[in-house]
């Protein structure tokens, strides 16, 4: 088994170019997995897509022949060349990707470090390629363990601790701008998770808010669950609004712009539009008196809060390296011919014990020893016949793992003290049992 990952992130990738990697509609998303599932070296395949990064995380059958293969379908995707994207792309091998994805779902590779968004990100594109068939067994490992991994992280260390996100800084650059924000209106675009982060970041700082969104249901639950002043607009009205209000927070899931140049009027105040989507929602504009901040122009919050948190990551980043040990040395505790192997030695050993046993207090004549032992042999390699048979179909099965480590507690062949049957059990799989 190989781990094979590819990644597009705020490091090495400009906005511009994460716009066209980002699977930000069901089809989109669906064609990329259809093409990389066809791809003969690849067995599973999760795609992880974010407003600052998208990440290829494979299941491969040999990883050096299957990194060309995915470029290329990314390049017929997007209509990025080749040589773009591998000139851009980190690509992970084995170890190296398994430490990379325990990094990056304990937000020790996000913009903002200890941003908690990461997780239920992982989570949804986990859940969506498993339950599409798009991974198993394989992946479903190393996604479980991550999520154990991030869990320690968050309670072993402060990292998350008044937890940021790019909604919050994007917050914190307009405080940085205007002073005391207490008092003014925002036009919110969009009612998802970052427009809600970025409502509840503005409440808090005494801002009046106004939500636009297509969907006016959607955008009412947001306003409901908010405690402050908080009104729904049409988003029919989203010209009017944009052009009366110096604050805008934009982040829509739309592929395209939403606020387009020819809706801008000119003001006769400064306006300060945050962009917080990717692709991003604004259109770009040498417009007088707007100032547009997209994700990446928020790099300078996002280095300050990264000095601060530096101490908290090196103790985080001491987890991630010993979880990626220790999910290397689980993966081998879970293979099934060795455990076979020490079934039938205890059966074995159990068995001449008890030969011993019956020639020394003279049940059994000493000359029979030979024949008798071929019988016993014989007697136990029959009694796992079906067993043995049984453990190798449910190899490549998901539950194997948990069969596994149940023999390994009923025949007591664990070597050494560590979770079993629980280590197979991710977030994901306790909402789904619910």
């Amino acid at each position: 088994m190989n781990y094979l990952t590819i990644s597009f992130t705020h490091k090495n990738t400009d906005i511009t170019i994460r716009e066209k990697l980002a699977f930000n509609s069901e089809e989109k998303l669906r064609n990329a997995y259809e093409k990389l599932r066809k791809i003969e070296f690849i067995n599973e395949v999760i795609i992880l897509s974010t407003c600052n990064r998208v990440e290829i995380i494979t299941s491969v059958k040999e990883p050096l022949k299957a990194i060309e293969p995915i470029f290329k379908v990314l390049s017929e995707i997007t209509n990025i060349s080749i040589e773009e994207l591998e000139g851009r792309g980190d690509t992970y091998e084995d170890s190296g990707a398994i430490h990379h994805l325990f990094s990056v779902i304990s937000s020790l590779d996000s913009l903002v470090i200890g941003e908690t968004q990461i997780v239920g990100q992982v989570k949804e594109a986990f859940k969506f390629s498993y339950e599409n068939g798009y991974s198993s067994q394989k992946l479903a490992r190393a996604m479980h363990y991550a999520f154990r991994c991030a869990s320690t992280v968050r309670n072993s260390t402060s990292i998350s601790k008044n937890p940021v996100s790019v909604s919050s800084v994007a917050v914190n650059k307009a405080k940085e701008i205007l002073g005391n924000l207490g008092g003014y209106s925002a036009v919110i675009v969009g009612a998802g998770e970052m427009s809600r982060l970025a409502c509840e970041h503005l409440i808090k700082n005494g801002v009046n808010l106004i939500i636009l969104n297509r969907d006016l249901t959607k955008a009412q639950e947001l306003a409901d669950s908010l405690d402050g002043f908080v009104r729904v607009e049409p988003f029919s009205n989203l010209k009017e609004y944009i052009n009366n209000f110096r604050l805008l927070f934009s982040a829509t899931g739309a592929p395209h712009t939403v606020i387009t140049k020819d809706m801008v009027e000119e003001t006769d105040f400064e306006r300060y539009w945050f962009d917080i989507a990717v692709p991003r929602d604004i259109e770009e504009c040498n417009c007088e008196n707007i100032n547009i901040f997209s994700v990446d122009d928020l790099e300078q919050i996002v280095t300050k809060n990264r000095a601060l948190r530096d101490e908290e990551a090196r103790v985080a980043y001491s987890i991630v390296g010993k979880f990626t040990m220790d999910f290397f040395k689980w993966l081998e505790s879970l293979s099934v011919d060795p455990l076979i192997k020490e079934i039938r030695a205890k059966a074995k050993e159990a068995s001449l014990k008890e030969l011993k046993r019956a020639i020394s207090k003279k049940y059994l004549p000493a000359e029979y020893e030979k024949e008798v032992e071929k019988i016993l042999h014989q007697a136990f390699n029959t009694f796992l016949h079906t067993p043995t048979k049984n453990l190798r179909l449910f190899a490549e099965e998901p539950e194997s793992d948990i069969i596994v480590q149940s023999m390994q507690k009923i025949f007591g062949l664990e070597s050494q003290k560590k979770k079993t049957i629980d280590t197979y059990k991710c977030e994901y799989q306790m909402d789904k049992d619910l």
